[in-house]
């Protein structure tokens, strides 16, 4: 085992929230409302069923393969060669989508108020604290999650809490106007980051109360669709139909908050907590590529490439898209069903070939 840290199931949900709501709070709204208008509070429900899936196939798979990551079973259940191919394809995308995440963080840091201030250095500073969080390991990850995590959750209740006076109940009518279509449409780009729950596929291995993972996953998707549904339903009633003329709904509706002309100009605290939220976000994906790295190339010890990863990170930020606009607009369109099918359709079919696997070698024994 590379990794000697043991976490909670309540530790690993804890952990799979931010990793989720982190980035989904800035753009999501957006981009759904653009194909739910004023339905955009429904598709969130909808989007979490691929979280249910996901989940239940990163437990089953586990349960097949206890003490196993994702990228060590892959080689069981398709061959060396095949096993290695599946498991470089996951450690690609992560790559890739890790670098998306901190391009996301970057872009909003430097647009809204590091305006002068170089895109490489916010994100190289941003790497720089996740690495030394990932060098401690799952168990550092995981009581960082359990300490940040409530307090996130408490601010998130109490910006909605001070929006109330700027509600406006009417936004939300009519309700499916045009049927179910268009908040379906809107579920399209929230499920890709619910698809982001096979990270448990890293993290199941390391769990001391193993016979919870299953329910603190289920429970976790439960707490990530409540708050991207409460959350889209105050900018809903907030900013009404013109929500999707806003790149970060969230942070436009905050500065609406205004009590006694005192408490005013919450988007420091929101951003602030919502630094947080993308540190663990990004230490989360970067440890299970790192973890992932190792066994894939066979090492006895993650650590050292680390800093390594950090740089290839950094790199993947830069490239992965020229400007702001490309980003939404790749997060807005091929992204769903790439993040899709890597992260729920390969693990599926992974899922499928173990069971056929292990059912013709149950008949071999019995014969």
């Amino acid at each position: 085992m590379i990794e000697k840290g043991k976490i909670s199931a309540a530790q690993m949900a804890m952990m799979m929230y931010p990793t989720i709501i982190a980035t989904a709070i800035l753009l999501v709204p957006a981009i759904t409302a653009r194909h739910a208008n004023q339905d955009m509070w429904l598709s969130p429900l909808w989007a979490s069923l691929v979280g249910f899936l996901t989940v239940h196939i990163a437990v089953r798979l586990h349960q097949l393969y206890p003490q196993k990551t994702i990228i060590e079973y892959s080689g069981d259940i398709l061959g060396k060669f095949l096993g290695k191919a599946v498991g470089l394809i996951f450690l690609l995308f992560y790559l890739h989508i890790t670098g998306i995440i901190i391009r996301e963080y970057g872009e909003f840091v430097v647009g809204n108020f590091l305006m002068h201030t170089p895109l490489v250095f916010v994100m190289g500073s941003m790497i720089l604290v996740c690495s030394f969080a990932v060098r401690g390991g799952v168990e550092v990850v995981g009581r960082l999650a359990e300490l940040s995590v409530p307090i996130v959750v408490m601010f998130i209740l109490i910006i909605i809490i001070l929006l109330i006076p700027d509600m406006e109940v009417r936004n939300m009518f009519p309700i499916m106007e045009k049927g179910i279509m268009p908040s379906l449409m809107g579920a399209m780009v929230p499920q890709g980051w619910f698809s982001e729950f096979l990270l448990i596929a890293f993290l199941l291995p390391y769990v001391a109360d193993q016979n919870k993972g299953k329910k603190w996953g289920m429970i976790s998707v439960v707490a990530v669709m409540l708050t991207l549904t409460l959350i889209n339903i105050a900018i809903l009633f907030v900013l009404g139909g013109i929500t999707d003329h806003f790149a970060y709904p969230v942070a436009s509706a905050v500065r609406y908050i205004s009590i006694a002309d005192f408490l005013e100009h919450l988007e420091a605290f929101l951003t602030a907590l919502w630094v947080v939220g993308v540190f663990l976000k990004i230490s989360v994906f970067y440890y299970a590529l790192v973890l992932g790295t190792a066994q894939w190339l066979n090492l006895s010890d993650y650590r050292p490439i680390v800093f390594p990863m950090g740089f290839f990170m950094l790199l993947f930020a830069v490239w992965s898209a020229p400007n702001l606009m490309e980003l939404t607009r790749f997060l807005g369109g091929s992204s769903l069903f790439y993040q899709f099918t890597i992260q729920t359709g390969l693990p599926l079919l992974l899922l499928f070939i173990a069971k056929w696997r292990k059912r013709t070698n149950n008949q071999k024994l019995t014969e």
